[in-house]
């Protein structure tokens, strides 16, 4: 059997799988609150007591949502660290890999099936070309897809934390907001849930509104999207604008770093609640082909939305399954 998590700064999913090609099969399945824990240990213990009888864990492979240096990751968004060392032991020496989230979510991407995905832009895929992968979620995660020996091969990045660039006066309004708030303006401050949420201030003045009254801030940037989506704020409403125009410019953006030209995929929880703002208007690929003077290429790659919700899971049971 196949352990594979994904560990995020909010969320935590472990699963096991079984072996089977090319798309290894899901067998249990476990959320975890990670804030709840003061470290992996603790809700290992914990997935160990709720899965009851352990299987044999032949391989183990984690997406941790922060960057993996040494054999540690650290999450960037909590505390924690996980050592693959500590891990191995655990396991009783089983082969375990340790992957930034993207990194993990990446190696899902040839399994996926296409009721899973979200054509957004046909475009015309090169085969021999690379690809990219971009998620909004708790953070922003990017990661390259590079074309080696005729496939696809998994990069991690950083990229989220680059600095955010303003591409209108509003914008630029919006970086010195984040500049007084955190000293500098990165991408994340604008492309995640907490984003959404300084994007709402922003609009809002500072202020609060009835979308968000009485909500738990975890679920706030969900009530933000609803309350724009419903038409009962016309400042949610255009805080979620901004957030899917600049949206659409960083995928745009790392399109063009990736020079992906086999596609760019655009994951994480974020866009599947977004997604009538997405379809609705013009607002995500506009932003993403306004790239003077490279719009023909912009044109012809790709972008598909992914629906599945657990893409980070199922790439790092893809990549367990390679250790074995």
């Amino acid at each position: 059997m196949i352990l594979a998590g994904d560990v995020g700064g909010t969320k935590t999913l472990l699963g096991v799988f079984e072996r089977a090609q090319p798309r290894p099969t899901q067998v249990r399945l476990f959320r975890y609150s990670t804030t709840a824990y003061s470290q992996f240990a603790d809700l290992l213990a914990d997935f160990v007591r709720d899965l009851g009888t352990p299987p044999t864990i032949e391989a183990v492979a984690l997406g941790v949502a922060g960057p993996v240096v040494g054999g540690v990751a650290r999450l960037t968004n909590f505390t924690w660290a996980v050592d693959a060392a500590e891990v191995a032991a655990w396991s009783g020496g089983a082969p375990v890999a340790l992957l930034n989230d993207l990194e993990a979510m990446a190696h899902s991407l040839d399994v996926l099936t296409p009721d899973e995905m979200i054509v957004l832009q046909p475009g015309v895929p090169q085969p021999h070309g690379h690809a990219a992968l971009i998620a909004a979620g708790t953070g922003l995660g990017q990661a390259y897809l590079h074309r080696v020996d005729g496939r696809l091969v998994p990069a991690p990045s950083e990229g989220g934390h680059a600095d955010f660039a303003a591409r209108s006066e509003r914008e630029w309004q919006l970086v010195q907001m984040l500049r007084d708030t955190y000293g500098r303006a990165e991408v994340e401050y604008v492309l995640s849930g907490p984003g959404l949420l300084n994007l709402h201030r922003f609009t809002h003045g500072g202020q609060s509104c009835s979308s968000i009254a009485n909500v738990a801030l975890a679920d706030q940037p969900a009530a933000v999207t609803a309350g724009a989506l419903a038409g009962r704020c016309d400042r949610c409403l255009e805080a979620l604008t901004i957030f899917v125009s600049a949206y659409g410019a960083e995928t745009g953006n790392l399109a063009l770093r990736a020079l992906s030209t086999a596609g760019v995929y655009v994951g994480g929880g974020i866009v599947r609640h977004i997604l009538p703002a997405i379809q609705a208007g013009d607002a995500f690929l506009q932003a993403f082909l306004a790239k003077a003077p490279m719009e023909a290429l912009l044109t012809r790659i790709p972008v598909r939305l992914i629906l599945n919700a657990e893409t980070g899971l199922l790439g790092a049971a893809v990549h367990g399954q390679s250790l074995l």
